[in-house]
């Protein structure tokens, strides 16, 4: 019953209550990012959603105007602290990961969900292989398992097989403790990045097992 009814209430009913707040902090975001370099201070990325449906998902920009995609050798986004793309308050704003408060609004929609699996670019869709499909079948969420407890820290492939376990396991209190780990990493300001990716990479077992 949580996971096909009440875990969409709880969307709601919790965006909702946050609305207010994110809207007053991103148009703050949004005057300093437009006098940071005169550009958008909002950015639409297409991102792959439940049952691969692609949508538009909101973010505050982090970097300069006009500057290139640059992609891993997997085909996630690249993410480094001496990235040249970022603009002065980019780095900031993606310590905290204050880009993702828009995405409230993904929720509102039902296009996201608070806790879910971080969307994919519908480019990466092609490298799935056996069961990595399966994160397409829920909503993708604004943080998930993965980001609570690794952030950036480990491969886009490690991070699909947690995001298969939370599928596998989601409730009620699995979301609240994601949802109260987030708030604590984001606070730690750790695994920001993903240039150094940790070897050996921790399993799914030694995490439950932590």
């Amino acid at each position: 019953m949580y996971r096909f009814f009440f875990k969409r209430v709880l969307d709601i009913i919790v965006s909702l209550i946050a609305l207010p707040f994110v809207l007053v902090i991103s148009l703050i975001l949004s005057v300093v990012i437009f006098f940071n370099d005169g550009g958008t201070p909002f950015y639409f990325a297409e991102r792959l959603g439940k049952n691969g449906k692609v949508f538009k998902m909101y973010k505050l920009r982090t970097m300069k105007k006009n500057m290139p995609d640059l992609r891993n050798p997997d085909g996630s986004t690249y993410n480094s602290e001496d990235d040249y793309r970022l603009t002065s308050c980019g780095k900031w704003i993606r310590r905290f990961s204050l880009d993702e408060l828009p995405q409230v609004l993904n929720v509102l929609k039902g296009e996201m969900s608070l806790v879910g699996p971080r969307p994919d670019l519908p480019s990466q869709e092609k490298f799935y292989v056996g069961n990595e499909r399966d994160k397409l079948l829920v909503r993708p969420g604004i943080t998930g398992y993965s980001q609570a407890y690794f952030r950036n820290s480990i491969s886009w492939k490690e991070r699909i097989e947690f995001d298969i376990f939370y599928i596998q396991n989601v409730s009620f209190i699995m979301d609240m403790k994601i949802m109260l780990k987030t708030a604590t990493a984001l606070f730690q300001s750790k695994n920001i990045y993903n240039t150094a990716v940790p070897s050996p990479c921790p399993t799914v077992e030694t995490v439950v097992k932590g």
